[in-house]
């Protein structure tokens, strides 16, 4: 009698244990760096400005 008593309170105890859901894994988002192509990229803009301004003044 008393190994069927501890064999329920150990099933009770055990069922109780999984009763939720698994909580969902956390999963970290990876980091992604942009290389930058090189420092004459940021002169493009001010050098077709000027252009621009030139061709405004030329005619």
């Amino acid at each position: 009698m008393k190994k069927l008593v501890l064999a329920a309170a150990l099933t009770a105890a055990a069922s109780t244990a999984f009763a939720g859901a698994p909580a969902d894994p956390i999963i970290e988002a990876p980091v992604i760096v942009e290389e930058t192509t090189s420092s004459s990229g940021g002169i493009i803009l001010p050098l077709l400005l000027l252009i621009v301004v030139a061709a405004a003044v030329a005619d």
